[in-house]
């Protein structure tokens, strides 16, 4: 079991400085144009360990007007057709890890009825899509635990999507689809991890932050490609250095399409936001405009 003895406890700390953060932001307005969309890396319950981790999420929304609404594609949700997590208030949290602190079990993220933004979605989605919406489906921890640390009031409406396939021209389509979502106010995410070969990980990684090889060649292929907006070879990532201890499954990878596929212009490069490892894996996130 993963038990800090203290757990949560750097999020704890900062929660009410994080809450006057959040509090100070200015909401969303048309005047703001296009809100980014965004691929961050979400971390399990030992992201509310980390104060480091903690305070680059809130940077990062400080730094983006509070949105009407998000819409996240967690690496935690695969189900075809398309699914929608319930859009009423305060649904509940799927709690989809084992091994921790029994507190992470008993943690809340009471968000506000999102009708309105699971109506919206289901209207832009491509034809031929089809939508299981209004499901009982709560918020799992590819959503909720980033979602925590970057609007801790739990006041913006969030609806989640599924990932109906993993092939990227199709992702990319349904992120493409999406686009118009930002301009009403709503940001668009891909929640993942930018390497995420756990199988292979070992106790070095765990106790000392060694970072293996897979793991950086992997990044290092990923950032360059990112920058310069070569998409395509990002698409082709079986054949990537550190493949497939990397992402032994790709679901954690996948949501990036989505993200990309939502930018004005895929290609234009990204603004990288979040760098670094965390048990060797890579914590690599960016928004593009």
């Amino acid at each position: 079991m993963w038990n800090t003895g203290d757990p949560a406890r750097a999020f704890l700390d900062a929660e009410p400085q994080l809450i006057e953060r959040s509090a100070a932001r200015g909401s969303w307005t048309a005047a703001d144009g296009r809100l980014p969309a965004v691929f961050l890396s979400h971390g399990a319950p030992p992201l509310f360990d980390n104060a480091e981790w903690i305070e680059s999420l809130a940077a990062w929304a400080d730094s983006i007007p509070t949105p009407s609404g998000v819409l996240i594609v967690s690496a935690h949700w695969e189900s075809a057709p398309i699914a929608l997590s319930s859009p009423d208030a305060g649904t509940g949290l799927v709690y989809d890890f084992g091994g921790f602190d029994p507190f992470y079990y008993s943690m809340q993220y009471s968000t506000p009825d999102a009708s309105w933004l699971s109506s919206l979605v289901q209207g832009m989605l491509p034809r031929g899509e089809s939508v299981a919406a209004s499901t009982n489906r709560g918020l799992d921890h590819g959503a909720w635990v980033p979602l925590k640390v970057m609007y801790p009031a739990a006041d913006v409406p969030v609806i989640q999507m599924s990932i109906p396939t993993h092939d990227p021209q199709r992702l990319m389509q349904i992120g493409r689809s999406l686009r118009e979502l930002r301009d009403h106010g709503v940001l668009v995410i891909g929640s993942g991890f930018a390497t995420h070969g756990l199988p292979f990980l070992t106790a070095d990684n765990f106790l000392t932050g060694a970072i293996p090889g897979w793991s950086s060649d992997f990044d290092a292929w990923s950032a360059e490609l990112l920058d310069t907006g070569d998409v395509d070879s990002l698409a082709d990532y079986s054949k990537a250095p550190g493949m497939p201890h990397a992402h032994p499954t790709v679901e954690h990878f996948s949501p990036m399409f989505v993200t990309l596929g939502a930018a004005d212009d895929p290609e234009a490069g990204v603004r990288t936001t979040v760098e670094g490892f965390m048990w060797g894996l890579s914590r690599r996130s960016f928004q593009v405009a």
